[in-house]
C-alpha cells in the first residue's frame, strides 16, 4: 500500500505549500537552464496539486535585477538600466508562459515591495549585531558577483597572459580592496553543521554531502562582504542610512522569497497564510554555496528558520560542455523543433538532479518520435480512431470477456503493470526523479503497445460476433491510456488535458486518486459505454527533417537499417 505521508506534504503542515526557483539574473536572455530550473518546480507543484487538489500552493519566480554586470548590459544594449531590466524580465514571462509554469508570483528586485523587505532585513541584522563596518580586500569576481576566497583562486594562462580567476566558477578575478559592511557568517558554524544533518534537507544527498564539507572548511565561512562602495555598483539598493553603500546583490536576490508572502508586513503574511519557512527552493548546483551556507545563516541570524529543503539539480550540457555565450553553444527554448511541449517532455524525462545531462537535438527528436509519436501518441490514435472505434467510445467492460482477457498472459502482464504504476510513479515524484516515473510510464505504454497488437482488433472489427471481446480490448488499452495521462500530468500537462479530454474524463476526475484503481478493479461497477470526442485525433505529430528536399522521420534506428543496407549494396556490387 502506498503511503500517504509525503515528505512535502501541505496536509500534514496545514499551511499553503510554499515553492520556489532562483530569481533569474538580468544580465542575458533565458536560456535551456534557466527553463529547466523553472520546470522542475512547475513539475513539483503540479504533482503536489495532484495529490493534494484541496492545496493552496504559492510559486514563486522573478528575476533579479541589480549589481555591477546589470550597468555593464544596459549600457551595452545603449538602454537604462530601469527600461534593459524590464525587457529581459518580460522575456522570462513570455518563456515560462509558453511552457507552462503555472507560477502563482513573478517578483522582481526592483520592485518597491521588495526594496521595502531588503531594507527591513538589513536593519534586523544590524539590530541582531551581525552587520558591522571593515577595511576589506580580497579578489573579487565581477561575474560572480562575488569576493573568492585566497585558497579558492588558481592561476591560469588564457590569451598568453597569466591570470587569477575562481577555481570554482573559472571567471577571472581581480585583487578589491575597499571599505564594507560585513556579516558575521562565521558565527553561524555550528548552526549550519546541525541544519545539514537533518536527512534530506538538500536533495540529492551528494549535495548535502557538498555542503556539511563546505562548512567544515574554514575558507567558506569567513566573514563576508555583504554591501558594494555606491559609486562602483550604483544600480543597487542603498545600505539604510548610508547612501555612499549598496546591498550586496546576493543578499539583495536572497530575501525576494520572503518579499513574495508579504514580509515584513505581518497582516500581509498572515494573509497569505503564514507559508515561511519555504517548503521547496529549487536550484541549480552553480548557486548552492550562496543558497545552501548564506541564506540560512541570514535566516538564523533574524532568528528565522531555514527552508525545509533545497532541491539543487545539475546542468545541460552541449557536446560536453557548459553553455555559454563565449562559445556559441547557448539553446535558444523557442527554437526546439519539436515545440514546447516536446522540450518540456526531454527536459524533465531525460535529466537526473545528480549529474550534468547533454542536450542533443538527434536526441530529441529520436525520444519525441519514438515515445510521444509512437508509443503513447499512435496507441492513442489506434484506440480513438474510426478504424477500430468508429462509434467513437469509452467501450464498457463486459465481465466473460474480461475475465477471458485476464486469464491470457498478455493481458495479465499489462494489468498487474497497470495496477503497480501509480505506487513506483508517487515514489519517483516524491524524490523528485521525474525521468524514473517517465521510465516506468513509458514500460507500461511499450507492454500496452504489445498487448494490442497481439490482440489484432483489426480482425475482430470485420467480426460482428466479436464485439465485445473488442470492446475489452478497447476498453483495457484507453484505461491504461487514462492512468499514464492522469501520471503523465507534472511533466507534459497539456498533451495529458488533449488526451484525457479525448477520453471525455471530466477535470474533477484527474486526481491522482483517480489514477489508483482500475476500472476492472473496482468492484460491483457496472460498465457502460461512454462517448469520446469524435473526429481524427493526433496526440502529437511526428517530426520530420528536410534532406535532399524530401522529409522523411527522423530515427536512430532507421538511419542504422539504411546504412547496413548500402553497405551490402555495396559488397555485392564489388
Amino acid at each position: 500500500m502506498r503511503l500517504t505521508l509525503r515528505l512535502f506534504s501541505s496536509v500534514v503542515q496545514r499551511t499553503p505549500f510554499y515553492i520556489t526557483t532562483p530569481i533569474f539574473y538580468v544580465n542575458a536572455a533565458p536560456h535551456l537552464g534557466h527553463l529547466y530550473t523553472a520546470l522542475v518546480a512547475d513539475a513539483i507543484q503540479r504533482f503536489e496539486k495532484l495529490t493534494n487538489p484541496d492545496c493552496k500552493v504559492i510559486f514563486s519566480t522573478g528575476t533579479d535585477e541589480h549589481g555591477t554586470k546589470i550597468q555593464q548590459a544596459a549600457a551595452k544594449a545603449n538602454l537604462s538600466p530601469p527600461d534593459y531590466c524590464s525587457a529581459v524580465s518580460n522575456e522570462y514571462r513570455q518563456l515560462f508562459k509558453e511552457f507552462n509554469v503555472e507560477y502563482t508570483d513573478f517578483i522582481r528586485t526592483t520592485e518597491d515591495r521588495h526594496k521595502k523587505a531588503v531594507r527591513h532585513f538589513w536593519n534586523k541584522l544590524v539590530e541582531e549585531d551581525y552587520v558591522y563596518k571593515a577595511q576589506y580586500s580580497g579578489w573579487y569576481s565581477v561575474n560572480d558577483e562575488a569576493f573568492v576566497p585566497e585558497t579558492h583562486v588558481k592561476d591560469e594562462l588564457r590569451d598568453g597572459e597569466t591570470v587569477k580567476v575562481s577555481i570554482e566558477s573559472g571567471h577571472k578575478v581581480e585583487w578589491t580592496e575597499e571599505t564594507n559592511y560585513m556579516f558575521r557568517l562565521s558565527a553561524f558554524k555550528t548552526h549550519l553543521k546541525n541544519w545539514l544533518k537533518q536527512d534530506g534537507v538538500i536533495t540529492p544527498s551528494k549535495f548535502q554531502k557538498q555542503l556539511q564539507d563546505m562548512v567544515t572548511d574554514d575558507a567558506y565561512l569567513p566573514d563576508i562582504s555583504v554591501s558594494r562602495p555606491a559609486a562602483r555598483v550604483h544600480w543597487a539598493i542603498p545600505v539604510p542610512n548610508d547612501e555612499e553603500q549598496s546591498i550586496y546583490v546576493w543578499l539583495d536576490a536572497l530575501v525576494n522569497y520572503l518579499s513574495v508572502v508579504g514580509y515584513p508586513d505581518d497582516e500581509a503574511m498572515q494573509q497569505a497564510g503564514r507559508p515561511w519557512p519555504a517548503d521547496v527552493q529549487v536550484v541549480g548546483k552553480d548557486i548552492l554555496k550562496f543558497h545552501g551556507i548564506y541564506w540560512p545563516a541570514f535566516l538564523m541570524a533574524i532568528k528565522w528558520h531555514p527552508p525545509r529543503r533545497l532541491v539543487c539539480h545539475s546542468h545541460w550540457t552541449v557536446d560536453g560542455s557548459k553553455m555559454s555565450k563565449s562559445l556559441g553553444n547557448v539553446v535558444c527554448p523557442r527554437s526546439s523543433i519539436v515545440g514546447n511541449e516536446g522540450l518540456r517532455y526531454l527536459l524533465l524525462r531525460e535529466a537526473t538532479m545528480s549529474s550534468d545531462a547533454n542536450y542533443s537535438e538527434t536526441k530529441l527528436i529520436n525520444v519525441a518520435n519514438s515515445e510521444l509519436a509512437d508509443t503513447l501518441g499512435n496507441l492513442s490514435s489506434r484506440c480513438a480512431g474510426a478504424a477500430l472505434n468508429p462509434r467513437a467510445e469509452f467501450p464498457a467492460l463486459h465481465a466473460r470477456e474480461l475475465a477471458a482477457q485476464a486469464a491470457g498472459s498478455r493481458a495479465a502482464l499489462l494489468m498487474r503493470h497497470v495496477e503497480a504504476l501509480p505506487e513506483i510513479c508517487h515514489a519517483h515524484y516524491s524524490n523528485y526523479q521525474f525521468y524514473k516515473a517517465v521510465d516506468a510510464v513509458i514500460k507500461v505504454l511499450h507492454i500496452a503497445n504489445l498487448f494490442f497488437e497481439t490482440q489484432k482488433p483489426w480482425e475482430l472489427r470485420k467480426l460482428p460476433e466479436k464485439q465485445k471481446e473488442l470492446d475489452v480490448i478497447l476498453h483495457i488499452t484507453m484505461e491504461t491510456l487514462r492512468i499514464c495521462a492522469i501520471i503523465l500530468q507534472p511533466i507534459i500537462p497539456e498533451m495529458t488535458c488533449k488526451l484525457l479530454d479525448k477520453l471525455q474524463i471530466s477535470r474533477d476526475c484527474r486526481t491522482w486518486q483517480h489514477s489508483e484503481t482500475p476500472s476492472w478493479r473496482i468492484k460491483g461497477a457496472i460498465y457502460e459505454p461512454k462517448n469520446i470526442q469524435s473526429g481524427k485525433f493526433v496526440l502529437f505529430q511526428r517530426i520530420y527533417e528536410k534532406k535532399n528536399t524530401q522529409a522523411r522521420p527522423v530515427r536512430k534506428e532507421q538511419n542504422d537499417v539504411e546504412k547496413k543496407k548500402k553497405l551490402q549494396k555495396k559488397k555485392v556490387t564489388a
